[in-house]
């Protein structure tokens, strides 16, 4: 399998959640359908990783919400397949964050309002970054036109699912072979038109911290 297999891939529904252990599997669109239920799961304390499984975007609201819950409960996080645009901030959230075991191609694309450069990519998905690049695209808390002064701009819509960073890995004889991409948003679903990144290990960036 290879980045064809992301072109392939259609739009996934609602998101479901299914609590295996002590694995909760989240699967499908981050529509915020069931964050209730997964901040519920979440604040029980049974849960220790959150697994996110082929969940092919979301709203920016919901990815905040799921990423807030996430950091809250102190879980880990793993991708198993591929993991889009709201599902990667969630991702990111988690106190460890992993790509999962097995034949299948994982993935996941963070979404970025511009390319960003070697130095940005350097520090962007650490720490405390990563959750201040969500204000790419959602307004503060609470901000509402009334409340902005004059000389500030309203927040644009420019959380485009398909534009962003992705990072793939994919196994071979020899082990998973990691790939980075740049996404500029015209390729649609056929990610093999996507540019890629020379120097830009996961690892190394702190998108994989095991």
């Amino acid at each position: 399998m290879s980045l064809s297999y992301l072109a392939a891939a259609g739009s996934a529904g609602a998101a479901e959640l299914e609590l295996q252990g002590r694995r909760l599997v989240v699967s499908g669109t981050l529509d915020g359908s069931k964050v209730k239920a997964f901040t519920e799961l979440l604040s029980s304390g049974t849960v220790r990783t959150v697994v996110f499984e082929d969940s092919f975007g979301g709203t920016a609201e919901a990815a905040g919400a799921y990423a807030d819950a996430i950091r809250e409960s102190g879980v880990q996080t793993e991708v198993r397949g591929h993991c889009m645009a709201a599902c990667a901030y969630a991702f990111l959230a988690g106190k460890t964050h992993r790509f999962g075991h097995g034949l299948q191609v994982n993935g996941i694309l963070v979404p970025v309002a511009t390319r960003p450069t070697a130095a940005e990519l350097a520090v962007r998905w650490r720490g405390e970054e990563a959750r201040k690049t969500l204000a790419d695209f959602t307004p503060a808390p609470g901000a509402t036109d009334a409340a902005r002064p004059m000389e500030a701009p309203a927040p644009k819509d420019n959380w485009q699912p398909d534009h962003g960073v992705l990072f793939t890995a994919s196994p071979t004889l020899f082990g998973r072979i990691y790939n980075t991409y740049y996404c500029d948003g015209t390729q649609g679903r056929d990610f093999s038109k996507c540019e890629r990144l020379s120097d830009a290990d996961p690892y190394k960036l702190g998108v994989l911290t095991e």
